[in-house]
Formats: C-alpha cells, sequence, structure tokens
C-alpha cells in the first residue's frame, strides 16, 4: 500500500450514520452507537486509521468506506471474546464462530488490517482496559463464552510422540473429502511449482513432485529405496514410484491419510512399490534408505528436537544418500504462540525454524549442505489457489466439516498466502547428502538436472 493510499484513510472517528443519534425531539436523551463506544478500543488496535469499514449489530460504523473490504461486527459476543481474550485468540473466536464477518476480496481486507494495526496484537494493559470500558458501557461485563469447539487443546509434553498424535489427527483426520476439495485432485498439501503464470495447480503440484525426485536424484537411481517423511495421501511417493521405479515407504500419523494414501496407491496399481505406514519417524529402526524426502512435516518436529530428527535421518541412509527437507521457515524461528489463532485452531505446537539453522543442524548431524531453495512466491500462488477452491466448493465444504472449520481454513490459508506474499515467512528446500567415507556425494556438476 503507498504513502499516499495510507493518507487517504479515514480517522478512527464514527461516520456520520455511526454518531451518537440525534434526539427525535427537543429534550430526548441521546443514544450511544456501538461505534461510539467502541471507538477507544480501535484507536488501541490501530494507533493511526482504520482501513476499513466496521459495521456494527445496531447499524453504526467507523472506519474506511473506500477500503478493499469490509469487517461485521454482528453481535455484542463479539466484544465479550475480546473482553476475556484481548488481542488475536478473542478476534479469532468471534470469527470461527461467525460474530465477526469480513466482506470483499479476503486477502486485500487482512492485509490492510495487518499494514495498519498495531505490530503485534499480545494483550496491553492499554488495550485490556479500553475493552473493559467498553463491555461496560456496552452492558457485556459477564462470564466468558465457551470457546468453539474446534480449538486445539493438546496434552502431554510438548513434541511427544502422544502429543505430536494428537496435534496431526486434530489438522488432518477431519475429512479427507473436505481436503480434496481445497487441494484439488493433486490430494498435495504442501507449496506447489508454478513454472510459469498460466501452470494450473495440479501442474504445479507435479513439477514440485518432479523437482524433489530429481534433487533427491531418482532418475540416476532407477529403483531407489525411498522413505517419505509425512507422506500425506501419497502422492509425492505415487510420483517417485511411477515415474522413476522408486520403492517407496511413506510414513504418516493420521489414520485418515493413510487409508486414503492406501487406496490411491492400489487403485494406482503401485502396491508393489509404495508402502503406506502409520508410524511415528521415531519408531522407524533397522532399516537402510538410498533417499529420504522431509516435504511439509518439518514444522510439526520443534527446534528442541531437530537434532534428533536430522541424526535419525543421517542413520538411515547408505552412505551417498541424499535429504531433502522442504519446511516453513522463518527468520530468526517461531513458534505458534498458545494464544495465536494459529496456534489454537490450525497447528497447535507447530514451530517455523530459521533455514540457517536447519543447515546448520544438518551439518552437526553429519550432512553436506548441497542446495537451498525458496519457493516463497510460490507457496502464497498455492494458498490463493486452494482459497478460491474452498469458495468455489463452500456448500460442500461446510457440509463435510461445519461452517466452523470451513471459516478457520478460509482465513488461516488466506492470511498465509498475505505472509508469504510480503516475506513474513519463507519456505526453503534444503538438499543435503550423506557422504561416504571418502567424501563421496554422487551429486551432478550443476543444477542442470533438476532445473
Amino acid at each position: 500500500m503507498s504513502p499516499d493510499l495510507v493518507n487517504q484513510q479515514a480517522p478512527l472517528t464514527p461516520t456520520p450514520a455511526s454518531a451518537e443519534s440525534p434526539s427525535p425531539v427537543p429534550g430526548h436523551r441521546r443514544t450511544k452507537t456501538a461505534a461510539s463506544m467502541l471507538a477507544p478500543v480501535f484507536a488501541t488496535l490501530f494507533p493511526g486509521t482504520v482501513p476499513v469499514r466496521f459495521e456494527f449489530w445496531d447499524g453504526s460504523s467507523l472506519g474506511s468506506s473506500t477500503g478493499p473490504g469490509t469487517v461485521a461486527v454482528r453481535s455484542t459476543d463479539a466484544i465479550r471474546r475480546l473482553l476475556w481474550s484481548p488481542g488475536e485468540l478473542g478476534i479469532a473466536r468471534a470469527y470461527v464462530t461467525g460474530e465477526l464477518d469480513l466482506t470483499g476480496d479476503i486477502f486485500a481486507t487482512l492485509k490492510a488490517l495487518h499494514l495498519a494495526a498495531r505490530p503485534d496484537l499480545r494483550p496491553s494493559g492499554r488495550l485490556i482496559l479500553d475493552v473493559v470500558r467498553s463491555a461496560r458501557e456496552l452492558g457485556v461485563l459477564s462470564r466468558p463464552l465457551k470457546p468453539p469447539a474446534e480449538e486445539a487443546s493438546p496434552r502431554g509434553r510438548r513434541h511427544s510422540k502422544d502429543r505430536d498424535a494428537q496435534v496431526i489427527s486434530h489438522h488432518y483426520d477431519i475429512s479427507n473429502a473436505f481436503y480434496r476439495l481445497v487441494l484439488g485432485p493433486s490430494m498435495t498439501y504442501s507449496c506447489a511449482r508454478f513454472v510459469n503464470p498460466s501452470t494450473r495447480l495440479d501442474e504445479a503440484q507435479a513439477a514440485k513432485h518432479d523437482l524433489v525426485c530429481r534433487k533427491l536424484g531418482l532418475h540416476d537411481r532407477l529403483g531407489a529405496r525411498m522413505l517419505d517423511v509425512g507422506c500425506g495421501w501419497g502422492s509425492l511417493a505415487m510420483h517417485a514410484a511411477a515415474n522413476y521405479g522408486a520403492d517407496v515407504v511413506g510414513i504418516t500419523l493420521s489414520s485418515e491419510q493413510a487409508a486414503l494414501a492406501r487406496q490411491r496407491v492400489a487403485d494406482a496399481g503401485l502396491s508393489d512399490r509404495v508402502e503406506i505406514r502409520v508410524q511415528d519417524y521415531r519408531d522407524v529402526s533397522g532399516e537402510q534408505f538410498d533417499v529420504i524426502s522431509s516435504i511439509g512435516m518439518f514444522e510439526h518436529v520443534g527446534e528442541a528436537r531437530m537434532a534428533d530428527y536430522f541424526e535419525l535421518l543421517h542413520g538411515l541412509l547408505n552412505d551417498s544418500g541424499r535429504l531433502l527437507n522442504h519446511a516453513i521457515s522463518s527468520v530468526g524461528g517461531s513458534r505458534m504462540a498458545k494464544n495465536s489463532f494459529i496456534g489454537r485452531y490450525v497447528f497447535p505446537d507447530g514451530e517455523l525454524i530459521d533455514v540457517g539453522q536447519v543447515a546448520l543442524a544438518m551439518e552437526r548431524a553429519g550432512f553436506e549442505v548441497r542446495d537451498v531453495e525458496s519457493l516463497r512466491e510460490h507457496y502464497a500462488k498455492t494458498l490463493q489457489a486452494w482459497v478460491e477452491n474452498l469458495s468455489a466448493h463452500w456448500d460442500q465444504a461446510v457440509a463435510e466439516v461445519g461452517v466452523q472449520r470451513a471459516r478457520i481454513w478460509r482465513l488461516y490459508m488466506a492470511a498465509s498466502a498475505n505472509g508469504f506474499d510480503d516475506g513474513g515467512v519463507s519456505i526453503h528446500q534444503v538438499l543435503s547428502v550423506k557422504p561416504g567415507p571418502l567424501g563421496e556425494s554422487h551429486m551432478p556438476a550443476t543444477r542442470s538436472d533438476w532445473s
């Protein structure tokens, strides 16, 4: 957004329709509107201007009428949510339940709100005080509302086997049919690779699968034994087996994923080359592989277990074997905060690790890092395509998982697309090799094999 556009935003004052209602007869007491009573809260949330129009349950409004969308606050319950969970979590709960909604271009609206909001939405003394005062004026000082049922509350030690299984089940064991509506026929839940502007999503996912296979050198190792950690619905495993004759073991903690993956493998006639297991990566032992792929799974490992993860994979590889780690990253690293929308509803316990730390951990485990590639812009486009799919199949999606979960996915994918678009987060493929006793890598001289 350009400075000129920012300067044209409406100031933080109620619009004429939002101001205190005029007295219908002389001497009649003026009645405050929701917009006027909530104006101090918005002044704290948006230090400069409110970039989009907020419309409230009583018909009042505030903010810009020329922004890319509108936020409808449909109920005083949204304020109760914010009262007990000031900041991102309260706002998220109100959105999930429909007490707060977005209309217009969701990507542009979220971007405008993000640019204008305080740098972080963690509760502050000023915000809490403003919310309490406004809630008192609105008459909604009461007990907290029950959180939406979709909110995750994993139990046990963080990144223990049992807790990781709970987290994976929360996210993936919801409905294979729902994921098919969102992901399309490729059934691939990771960043695609758009080789040109006209590339379709299914083509872009096939291009990503092929990129992974060629980086792993499967075209030079026909019949290689491959481990796919976090195999999802088996798409990469099937691609490697069908196109490169690989003998693939795919592991996942999601029983629903595994069931559909096995069916897809059987339908493709690949059961003799692809084995799908419900298995924790920590339980893979006594086996050797020529190559290992870890695509969109590393975010669940955690920084505290990162060294053990790479050491385990190093031990499973034959000499000159390659590992490709494909994961979302964040400069300096970050955890999905317990009171964040993503942490409660999407990826509990998720961690984004700085790509530099990933490369260092690989080297410390005995790997030689050979290539690092960012696919950040590709993920923004992938997420935009998934949101389009969800919108196009909204009624079917709601029938599968309920309106609240469908709203969660719409919000998280749109917000994530903006995060990749503006560089707030990134995604990297880090390719490494386990050198032989004399340093043998059998790596190609240039990237031309996979570019």
